[in-house]
């Protein structure tokens, strides 16, 4: 089983990327297979509603990713109540077909308090993209002040609910009979 982080945050250091970390070292089959996505390693044109990305190696190479994963783990910053463009962009380059099936995690990072809207905005996305999301999700409120020196989370009730959640992602992911 593959599991596929993506980070959609487009920021040098970005507190997504961290989470992400954080999630896949909970992780501790060594049988599943663990690939970190950031998404400004990649050179994604803006959508324009068509499919036709011939021209564009790294559409090519997210869309291979993500179809060879069983499960993906996406990390979003909460950007005026909803999630990054960048992110949003990319998850639209994506046809049903690469995300069909596939069972997601949501985490959202938030620069001030707890709230919903990126995650509440993933969860649309992904069901119009035929996938199935867990019920289980994370939000980071106030991120800057979440990790330690070592990048780990402060908060012991949140690293216990991130493992829980990924947890439930990899039990899920195992079991959902449409994941390819």
């Amino acid at each position: 089983m593959k599991i596929l982080g993506i980070a959609g945050s487009l920021r040098q250091d970005s507190f997504s990327y961290k989470t992400l970390l954080v999630a896949m070292q909970k992780i501790k089959n060594p049988e599943i297979e663990q690939e970190i996505i950031q998404l400004r390693d990649l050179n994604l044109p803006f959508c324009d509603g068509s499919s036709d990305y011939d021209n564009h190696s790294d559409v090519a190479l997210f869309r291979q990713k993500v179809r060879e994963s069983k499960a993906i783990l996406l990390a979003a910053p909460e950007y005026h109540g909803s999630v990054s463009g960048a992110l949003k962009n990319a998850l639209d380059l994506l046809e049903v077909e690469q995300v069909k099936g596939k069972v997601i995690g949501l985490i959202a990072v938030c620069g001030g308090v707890s709230n919903t809207g990126a995650i509440n905005t993933l969860r649309i996305v992904c069901r119009w993209l035929h996938a199935l999301v867990i019920p289980e999700q994370i939000v980071i409120a106030e991120a800057f002040t979440a990790f330690d020196e070592r990048g780990q989370l402060r908060d012991p009730q949140l690293d216990a609910k991130l493992k829980e959640m990924v947890d439930h992602l990899v039990l899920f992911a195992d079991r959902y009979p449409f994941s390819s």
